[in-house]
């Protein structure tokens, strides 16, 4: 057994004893939801007050409650159509509300620059999701590119953590448009190869049929 597999097999313990604890003792998952946008929300007032270490730590806490609802819905057998989309949404509040803790920081220390680059990160953040969300509209899956919300997480967390949020922010605002860019390409490439196949399948009766017609 390899060091990774040890502690990845020591940290699932961990996360099955909490879920297990949560879901007998009765807590709703859409709760644990709105719990993990609750300290998402403090993270953000840590945020933008400077305090970047701890609005790091508190990341991580929220980041508990995002790994352990979806767990205690599927342990109490109460996975629903409506949590996944209250968590969808409630995910999307929680990834704002940081990059607005940021974006009040910076604009009270008068670094215009990075209000500007924080605000593309957001914009970035949100066609991320919107962009898959309406492709699966269109084409049955859409789960190209890098920076999906996890990514996203740890990269804020690393950037507080070690007091390098600039440098993150500029691999968010960069990473994140190429992911909304590849989606962007990969739903084309989707879109017109179905289209494709459907057109083939509507011809080739009509082709299988003119022999009988000139009989």
């Amino acid at each position: 057994m390899t060091i990774s597999s040890a502690i990845g097999i020591f940290f699932g313990r961990i996360i099955r004893a909490i879920v297990t604890g949560l879901a007998l003792l009765g807590f709703s998952p859409n709760f644990l939801t709105f719990l993990g946008l609750v300290i998402n929300i403090w993270a953000a007032f840590l945020f933008a007050a400077g305090s970047f270490r701890w609005g790091a730590v508190v990341v991580i806490g929220a980041g508990l409650f995002d790994m352990v609802d979806g767990r205690v819905a599927r342990e109490t057998n109460r996975v629903t159509r409506f949590g996944g989309f209250f968590d969808s949404v409630l995910d999307r509040y929680s990834d704002l509300g940081v990059l607005v803790g940021m974006l009040v920081y910076y604009a009270s220390i008068n670094r215009n620059f990075y209000v500007v680059l924080t605000a593309i990160v957001m914009t970035g953040t949100v066609m991320v999701s919107y962009t898959r969300a309406r492709a699966e509209n269109t084409i049955p899956r859409c789960k190209v590119g890098f920076l999906e919300r996890p990514e996203r997480v740890v990269l804020i967390i690393i950037g507080g953590l070690f007091n390098r949020m600039a440098h993150v922010l500029w691999v968010l605002a960069v990473l994140s448009n190429v992911t909304v860019i590849s989606r962007m390409i990969y739903t084309w490439q989707e879109a017109k190869r179905l289209e494709d196949a459907q057109l083939r399948s509507v011809s080739e009766p009509v082709k299988d049929q003119e022999p009988a017609r000139r009989a």
